[in-house]
């Protein structure tokens, strides 16, 4: 059975046409306007109003006009849009209060360009074209954003930054000491990981007190401050990526500048300042835990004497790989940091722009990791260090 069978005739939707006293024309809306009833259709009541010989602007009157919800601001919406794209206006004083009131909410915040990408039926030139437009002007931001840092970081040692002490040593302690669960847990594993493939294979030649060598240099110089690097990037940079985005989408920064606090100042340097001085200290506890990694399968494993082992890892690494691996972690966390506050800044308002930019930094900053990696090895082995 139809609902509108057994609904009375006076109070259906409708929109029927009028001529007002001054010739202009007019719709008047009739009914209870709800959802789930039969609607006019805005497409035959713009034809209607086309067909008819009018000037001036199209007037809407609802003094017969019952019980409405937002099945009328969407009819009226519709109609607007209708009318407009054919050069006619509609004037909307004749509503009632409540539905102006929603359609200039409707119509005060224009669509968001992150809300909608329009890829359909564009070639492939012109989406290469488009990318490459678009990585020209994320090199811009880049640029921007990295001399901003770099006056914050002049006036910080100037002493004239504007941010608050607690906050670095809030971003320190999650950047540092809440941090040690997960990197303690990834560096035993590692260096037990290590010491076992390469077990495997000294075994053979029975060097397997060589396991400790292997071991040691590969955590101290690089690895310890690469899984370190990598670790804080999912976890930390990811956070300062979604807290700013989130701050962005808030208005949160709009209102810093408002207020005439400088945004990088007050947000990204303490970041940037806590997670670099903590990556060190991470990193030499990294190397600590992976030699107890490797250490755990040349006891278990093959035999070897703990102080056998301490003795040959002691003699195998030199201080200056310790001293390289530190600035390795240093350098690893300005990079995680810079990349993490960059995408956080970057965000669009939205929900969807705040995940975008939390992955953006995480994959940024594990790719900015593996490039600065060959760079420094580059240079370290030009320097012969």
């Amino acid at each position: 059975m139809d609902p509108e069978q057994g609904k009375n005739p006076a109070t259906r939707p409708q929109a029927r046409l009028s001529r007002n006293q001054d010739g202009t024309l007019g719709v008047r809306l009739l009914g209870e306007w709800k959802l789930g009833d039969t609607l006019p259709s805005e497409q035959e009541v713009g034809q209607e109003i086309l067909g008819a010989s009018g000037r001036g602007p199209v007037h809407l009157d609802c003094k017969d006009l019952g019980h409405w919800d937002s099945s009328l601001i969407s009819f009226v919406r519709k109609l607007e849009v209708f009318l407009r794209e054919k050069g006619l206006e509609l004037e909307k004083t004749g509503l009632p209060q409540g539905a102006q009131r929603l359609l200039r909410l409707a119509s005060a915040v224009p669509e968001r360009k992150e809300t909608r990408k329009l890829t359909g039926g564009k070639s492939l030139l012109f989406r290469m074209g488009q990318r490459a437009v678009d990585a020209w002007q994320g090199s811009y931001e880049v640029a921007g954003f990295l001399g901003e840092l770099t006056l914050a970081m002049g006036r910080l040692i100037k002493g004239k930054a504007r941010f608050r002490f607690s906050d670095l040593l809030l971003v320190m302690q999650r950047c540092g000491v809440e941090a040690l669960p997960i990197v303690s847990l990834i560096s035993f594993l590692v260096g037990l990981i290590l010491a076992f493939v390469g077990a495997v294979q000294l075994r053979i030649f029975g060097a397997q007190i060589f396991v400790a060598a292997l071991v040691g240099i590969g955590m101290v110089r690089v690895l310890g401050a690469i899984m370190t690097g990598i670790i804080m990037a999912g976890r930390t940079g990811a956070a300062f990526a979604a807290e700013l985005g989130t701050m962005e989408v808030n208005e949160e920064i709009d209102a810093l500048r408002t207020l005439g606090i400088p945004p990088v100042e007050f947000l990204v340097l303490p970041r940037l300042l806590g997670l670099s001085l903590m990556m060190p200290l991470l990193c030499a506890y990294a190397d600590l835990l992976g030699i107890l990694g490797g250490l755990t399968v040349g006891v278990a494993m093959l035999d070897l004497n703990v102080q056998e082992y301490l003795r040959m890892t002691q003699d195998s690494v030199k201080l200056s790989y310790f001293w390289i691996g530190l600035f390795h972690s240093l350098v690893f966390g300005v990079l995680v940091a810079f990349t993490g506050c960059l995408q956080g800044m970057r965000s669009g308002r939205s929900a969807s722009a705040v995940g975008q930019a939390a992955t953006s930094a995480v994959v940024r900053g594990i790719v900015s990791i593996i490039m600065a990696t060959a760079v420094l090895t580059y240079l370290c082995e030009l320097l012969g260090i």
